[in-house]
């Protein structure tokens, strides 16, 4: 699993937010983390779900994952 942080364009309110959090959930090993209006922190395994993915569920939603701010390995 890796821990990512990445903004996200086209978000503005809570409904957004929500849409957001909702979308990343379903996604097979994604765990959402945090979602705030223009970022998520989520967990996820690269191998089963990556990033490319997440972006796509993300355009398909109505909003646009910008590339990782951070992204951090873990054990």
């Amino acid at each position: 699993m890796e821990r990512l942080s990445f903004e996200i364009e086209g978000m503005s309110c809570g409904h957004c937010v929500a849409r957001v959090e909702k979308t990343l959930s379903k996604l097979d090993g994604v765990q959402v983390l945090k979602v705030d209006v223009g970022s998520a922190d989520i967990r996820y395994d690269p191998d089963r779900t990556p990033f490319r993915t997440i972006a796509q569920a993300l355009d398909e939603a109505g909003y646009q994952a910008k590339a990782p701010v951070q992204e951090e390995r873990l054990a």
